[in-house]
């Protein structure tokens, strides 16, 4: 998976209910993937900014 030309791992989270995507430093969760991936561009965006 890539988020802006970055590579994001995602993965099942194991003994919880819900989705995790790494990518550049950052761990967003979220309950379904498409949450997680929401979640991590978001996170992205704000670390962008703050360049």
């Amino acid at each position: 998976m890539n988020i802006n030309n970055k590579t994001a791992q995602s993965f099942k989270i194991k003994n919880r209910k819900g989705y995790a995507i790494v990518c550049c430093g950052h761990l967003t969760e979220g309950k379904t993937p498409e949450q997680a991936y929401d979640r991590m561009v978001k996170a992205l965006r704000r670390t962008s900014k703050k360049k």
